[in-house]
This record gives structure tokens, C-alpha cells and sequence, in this order.
């Protein structure tokens, strides 16, 4: 028991990290890592490893943000040196690679970068490159319920982002990446069934071969595990080879002299490392290859310690070794796995058929993980019990074997291609049995509950899953109710919600009423980067939203109507809307923006206006006014100073105390004449971080602050909210506090 109760104690003192708000200053990290080691010699001991843990996170956080790139280089161009890391991914024409050992003669730069370029010539693994980059700190989009970019980067410890401009390559690659990118080319120009790419993220963890809706039929079946390398592929890579062992032992074959069981683990780990080498040994093949060290090493000495102490082990040489991969949701989700897998078959009476057994862990997995998926923001696949009971095992038996072994004989003509063709056909049969089952039960991305909710749906769930005999058992269900309707939070009658996205440089803003829905733009799509699939759609998801009653796109420009074909796909939509209809590609006719068209809704009032003789695109926006109890909020879209002036000559009210900026800043809107007829107190500005365009143009900034008005812009405060009718201030996601968003 103590050793389990340090080992817990340690653990949580470094999973605290993922909610600390700030780090401790270096002063109080060192007192608190000094009492921990006093209370170690008390009954408080727990407390000390608890507070050693938390110091050690710390430490490992603060060295990490301490390593970002200097604010003063933000957005400038700098020539520096360093070699390719990992396997460069190209797709849309852009190469993207990560730079670690980077070096400038006349800057401080981060260890590791995460680059981008356009146009690049062939950029491969281990290559020394001297580049011209436009360097970024790392930023994200910071949106209600959407992925965290930021905590990402911090998680792998990069320290900026940039888009290279220029670039000579230094040394060839040499070595062991180089092999390895070249044995991922060999397997992309395979045809295996046209998934060479699914092959190459099984064989050596590189998934830039798959393509976006290859990924996105992965999550909506929640299979994505398979296709990463994780820790189910090393421990069923070391399992066959222990099994083999074992059998061999049992049959009386293996050499009597040799004691069994060490080999058999010893050979299992070995199996197991060189798996994760071939696969590149990032992070989370790390994890799973300390994972299973320590499982294997508790199988060989420490077997009468119990199931659980193996799995704290195992979370703290992960933490210990590295303490940021609590901002990975892949490390939560194997984790979590493991222990529900543990708890559901720890008290387990009398022996299980095997499809009995198999069954019962992917209804826990599916049933025990939700509670964490909602957590985490993920979408929750309930097709996923059904989708891993076949694709778990037809991937172990039938596509890896025959994929592993087909790139170690690819040196035999005919041998090692037939192989690959053998597990990429199998591939691809599993791949149309998935979208099949993701036609029929697609995923649920459910509203965000209450922290109250979700901690009694959690335990519901831990009830539901725990073995047979546990009191009050079917009280699990009941509890897990407000998680799966969860209360959701709407304005009161003659109010509405407005919350301007962050979506980079485009617009895309939410009015809600009590009972209706009205989106205004959806974003933009850059290539396979789509707005409306990536931010706008969950973000709306995670609200509860599943219909809306009106989308107004404003005209047809990428950054404001890229994203709507998503958002119809994504939601319900009963009306559509647009001041350029014709112009407008979202497979649906859209009915044309019409001068002073109002209604009401839930006591709010709308009313639109359009100007008929404008000769541009952004002219030709279909401009919005909201207004609930006395306030009001205008939206102008691309809007620029000629169709200003003509929406003042209509005669409608312009007086608002909230205006979104036209245009994202741009110096073409937002005149000083039309700034003064509407008196805002708050200006808000959608517009990407470090944009090629210079939004907001300072003259506009200029003009908003001689009001004086308020700015609120998404670059700097995330996605910005405010209710309308309420007379409050306006709030940016930015204004939650963690540790990883510290400047």
C-alpha cells in the first residue's frame, strides 16, 4: 500500500500542472521542492511527493516557455541554420517540417521550430538547411470547445512557428533518418490498394499520406488509435514475441539452459524499441516503450505488488520523463484506457469466453472514455464499440503482420511489394466497412456541461463499468443523465449572445436568442484547412447548437464563405442567406440579402440592408443590425467606405454601442464619418495574428480610439463575447488563465 500511495501521490502532483493557471516564480518553486523533501521524513510524506512532483512539472513547463521565441523577433525575417527533425509532411504544395538544432548568428532563437513553405523544393529527414524565415511566437485560435493549438506546440516543446521565404540546403542527410525518410518513400510509391499512406502511418507513424477525410472517418469511428502509432501497436508487436517465448517454453522447445521468462521479456522489450525506432521514437511512442518497460519489469519481479502499482509506475517514469504531455489528450485517452480496463476486469469472478471478454472492454472503453472525451473537447464516436470489436483485431492479425513484414523483405523482388499490396487491399476493406458504419452513427460532439455535470457523469460511469457485485451499481446511469442532456446555458427573452469566432483572418459571429440561432459568415478555407469543419462547426457543437435558423453569409469572398459548405454539412440550416447569392458555392441555393428586411425573434430585432448598386465584391456585403433592450450591434462585413456612405444616405439608424470592424481593420472601412454617426463603445475586429495585410490599419485604429471606443481583436483576446440587451462588457477567451498562453 505505501508503495502504490507514493507512487499516487507523485503522479498527482505532476498531472496538477494541466490546471495551473500560472507557474510559480522561481523562488517559490525552490521553497516548495525544499518542504517536500522535509515532509518526507514525516507522516506527511505523501504531501512531500506531491509537492515534488508539482516543482518537477513546473520546472519542466518554465524551461519550455523560457525557450519561445523573444517577442522583439516577433513577425521579422531571419536567416538561420538547423537540421530537419522527424519526416516532412507535403500537402496543397506546402512543406511542413520541424528544425531543432537551430542557430543564428545574430538572434537568441528556440531549440525547435515548426516551419512552413510554399513552393519548396524536396526537403527530407536529417538535411541541414540555411533558411530565411518570417518567425512567429506560437499562437492559436482560441475558440469555446475547439483544440488548443498553443498547448500543442508547448506539449513538443517548440518554441516558434515561421514560413520560410528562402533556403540553400548545407549537408545531405545521412544516418538513420535518412533511411527512414527513404523507406517512407519507397512505401508511399507502393500501390497497395491506393493505401500506401495508411501503410506508412502503421509502419513508421508518419500520417501525412492519409488524407483530411481519411482522418475525419478515424474520429467519427473512434479509430484513430489504429492509425497512430501507439501504445497498442508496440505492445502488440512485444506481446507476439513474448507469446512466442512462452509457447515455445511450454512446448518444451526452448533451450533449457536459458531461464524463459527473462528472455521473454527481454526479447519483448527489444521487439518493442526497435518498433518505436522505426517509427521515428517521438513522444508518444516514448510513452508506450516506457509504458511498457515498466509493465514488462513488473511481470518479471513485482507481480505480487497488483495490477495498479505496473500502471503508477508507468505514469510516473512518463511524467518524470517528460512532465508536458499532460497538454496531449493522447496521453489521457492511453492512460485512461489501461485503467479502465483494469478497473472492469480487476474484479472479475470465474473465467470469460473470448468474445465475452473482448466485447466487454470496448463497451468500457466506449462508456468509461466519454466523460474524458467531453473533457477534452473531443468528438464522441458511438459507433466506436462496434468499430474497434472489428478493426482492432483485423488491423493486429490481418493488416500490420503482413505490412511489417512486407517492408523488412522489400529488398526481395516481388516478395515485399505483394506483402504490401496484401495489407493495403485489407486496409482498404476496412476503411469502406468504417465509412459504412460512420454513415449510419456518425459522431457526437455534445454541448460542454457544467463542471458539476460532468463530475457526476464521470462517476456514473465508473459505476456502470466497475465489476459486477459493487452496490449500487445502475445508480451509474442516472448520474451520467445531466452529461448526456446537459443544461444548456441561453440569454433570457429580449436578449441575445453574441460571440464573434476567432478564425484568423476571416469572420464568422454567433447571435443567439432564447430559442433561435442566426450565424453571420463561417470563416474561411485555405486548402485542406478548413474553418467551418476545424473551429466554426465545434464550436456551435460544443454550445448545443445542431440547427441554425438562418446563415447569412455576407458576400462570397474565401474568408467569409469559405467555411459555409462545412457548416452545412455540420449543422442543420433552415434559411440561407447571402448579398452575393449567385456568387455563392455551398450546394444550395441562397435567397439574395434584401434593404430593410426585419424581424423579431425571442424579443430581439434584426434588419438587414444591402446595397443594390454596389460594383464590388465587398460593397456588396449584406450588412446586419441587432438590437436587444436599447443596445445594438452592427455588422458590416467587407463593407468599405463607398457603401458606408450609402448605408448612412438610407436613412436607417446607425447609433450602436458595439460595431464589428469592416473588413478586419482594413483603412478602405471604417471611415471617420461613418465612425462618428455611429458612436460605438466597442469596436471589434476580426483578424488573423500577424496577417500579410497590416489589419487593423493603424489610421483605423486611430480613428476607433479618438472616439474614444474600445477595441476587442480575436488576434489578441481569442474568440470575444458579450450579451447583448444586457449592457455588459465584452469578454475574450483569452481571459481564462493557463500557464501555456503566459507572455
Amino acid at each position: 500500500m505505501p508503495v502504490s500511495w507514493g507512487l499516487l501521490a507523485l503522479a498527482s502532483g505532476m498531472l496538477a500542472l494541466r490546471w495551473m493557471p500560472a507557474l510559480p516564480a522561481a523562488g517559490t518553486l525552490l521553497l516548495q521542492a525544499l518542504l517536500g523533501l522535509i515532509l518526507l521524513r514525516g507522516r506527511l510524506w505523501p504531501l512531500g511527493l506531491f509537492l515534488l512532483g508539482l516543482a518537477w512539472a513546473c520546472i519542466g513547463a518554465r524551461i519550455a516557455l523560457d525557450d519561445r521565441l523573444d517577442p522583439a523577433l516577433d513577425g521579422e525575417i531571419r536567416w538561420l541554420e538547423g537540421q530537419v527533425a522527424g519526416l516532412p509532411a507535403v500537402a496543397e504544395g506546402v512543406t511542413r517540417f520541424e528544425l531543432e538544432d537551430v542557430r543564428s548568428p545574430r538572434a537568441e532563437l528556440p531549440t525547435r521550430l515548426r516551419l512552413s513553405w510554399h513552393g519548396a523544393p524536396m526537403v527530407r529527414a536529417g538535411e541541414r538547411w540555411r533558411l530565411a524565415v518570417k518567425l512567429k511566437r506560437p499562437h492559436g485560435l482560441v475558440n469555446p470547445g475547439t483544440f488548443d493549438h498553443e498547448a500543442w506546440l508547448l506539449a513538443r516543446r517548440i518554441g516558434a512557428t515561421g514560413a520560410v521565404k528562402a533556403g540553400e540546403r548545407l549537408r545531405v542527410a545521412a544516418g538513420p533518418s535518412a533511411w527512414r525518410d527513404g523507406l517512407r518513400l519507397r512505401l508511399l510509391a507502393e500501390d497497395a490498394g491506393g493505401r500506401a499512406g495508411g501503410l506508412a502511418a502503421l509502419v513508421l507513424g508518419d500520417g501525412s499520406g492519409l488524407s483530411v477525410a481519411d482522418w475525419r472517418l478515424l474520429q467519427d469511428t473512434g479509430t484513430t488509435h489504429l492509425m497512430v502509432i501507439s501504445g497498442q501497436h508496440i505492445s502488440l508487436f512485444a506481446g507476439v514475441l513474448y507469446g512466442l517465448v512462452a509457447l515455445l517454453a511450454r512446448l518444451g522447445l526452448w533451450p533449457g539452459r536459458l531461464p524463459w521468462l527473462p528472455w521473454a521479456c527481454g526479447l519483448a522489450f527489444a521487439g518493442g524499441l526497435g518498433y518505436g525506432l522505426l517509427a521515428g521514437f517521438d513522444v508518444p511512442v516514448q510513452r508506450a516503450c516506457l509504458m511498457l518497460a515498466v509493465v514488462l519489469v513488473w511481470r518479471l519481479r513485482f507481480r505480487h505488488l497488483g495490477l495498479f502499482v505496473p500502471l503508477l509506475g508507468a505514469l510516473c517514469t512518463v511524467l518524470l520523463a517528460e512532465p508536458l504531455v499532460v497538454l496531449q489528450p493522447g496521453f489521457w485517452l492511453s492512460f485512461g484506457s489501461v485503467a479502465l480496463l483494469v478497473l472492469a476486469f480487476a474484479g472479475r469472478l470465474g473465467a470469460w469466453r473470448w468474445w465475452v471478454t473482448w466485447w466487454r472492454a470496448q463497451w468500457v472503453m466506449g462508456l468509461g472514455l466519454a466523460p474524458l472525451m467531453l473533457a477534452l473537447a473531443l468528438p464522441i464516436s458511438l459507433s466506436g464499440p462496434l468499430a474497434n470489436l472489428l478493426a482492432v483485431p483485423w488491423v493486429s492479425l490481418v493488416v500490420l503482420p503482413p505490412a511489417l513484414l512486407g517492408t523488412l523483405l522489400l529488398p526481395v523482388p516481388g516478395l515485399g511489394e505483394g506483402l504490401l499490396w496484401l495489407a493495403g487491399y485489407a486496409l482498404e476493406l476496412l476503411f469502406q466497412v468504417l465509412d459504412c458504419l460512420s454513415r449510419q452513427v456518425p459522431a457526437w460532439v455534445a454541448p460542454q456541461p457544467p463542471p458539476w455535470a460532468w463530475l457526476l457523469g464521470a462517476l456514473g460511469a465508473l459505476l456502470l463499468i466497475a465489476p459486477a457485485g459493487l452496490p449500487f451499481r445502475g445508480l451509474g446511469l442516472a448520474l451520467m443523465l445531466p452529461v448526456l442532456l446537459p443544461p444548456l446555458e441561453r440569454p433570457p427573452t429580449g436578449q441575445a449572445d453574441i460571440l464573434m469566432l476567432d478564425v484568423g483572418q476571416g469572420l464568422s459571429v454567433l447571435v443567439r436568442t432564447r430559442h433561435h440561432a442566426l450565424l453571420y459568415d463561417a470563416g474561411a478555407r485555405r486548402g485542406d484547412f478548413d474553418l467551418g469543419e476545424r473551429v466554426v462547426v465545434p464550436t456551435l457543437r460544443s454550445l448545443g447548437l445542431d440547427r441554425l435558423d438562418l446563415l447569412l453569409v455576407s458576400h462570397a469572398d474565401n474568408d467569409h464563405a469559405g467555411g459555409a459548405p462545412a457548416v452545412m454539412r455540420g449543422l442543420k440550416v433552415d434559411r440561407l442567406v447571402s448579398g452575393e447569392p449567385g456568387r455563392l458555392d455551398v450546394g444550395r441555393l441562397a435567397e439574395p440579402c434584401q434593404a430593410g428586411e426585419q424581424w423579431r425573434w425571442d424579443g430581439v430585432s434584426f434588419r438587414t440592408w444591402h446595397w443594390a448598386h454596389a460594383d464590388d465584391s465587398n460593397d456588396r456585403s449584406c450588412v446586419l443590425t441587432v438590437e436587444a433592450g436599447g443596445e445594438r450591434l452592427l455588422l458590416t462585413g467587407d463593407l468599405g467606405a463607398r457603401g458606408e456612405a450609402a448605408w448612412i444616405a438610407s436613412g436607417q439608424p446607425l447609433s450602436s454601442r458595439w460595431l464589428v470592424a469592416g473588413h478586419h481593420g482594413s483603412r478602405t472601412s471604417s471611415t471617420g464619418f461613418f465612425l462618428r454617426r455611429v458612436a460605438p463603445e466597442g469596436v471589434l475586429i476580426s483578424r488573423g495574428h500577424l496577417n500579410p495585410y497590416g489589419h487593423p490599419h493603424p489610421r483605423v485604429l486611430s480613428r476607433i480610439r479618438g472616439l474614444p471606443a474600445r477595441i476587442h481583436d480575436t488576434a489578441e483576446e481569442g474568440a470575444v463575447g458579450l450579451r447583448l440587451g444586457g449592457f455588459g462588457p465584452a469578454r475574450g477567451a483569452r481571459e481564462v488563465p493557463v500557464f501555456w498562453r503566459e507572455k
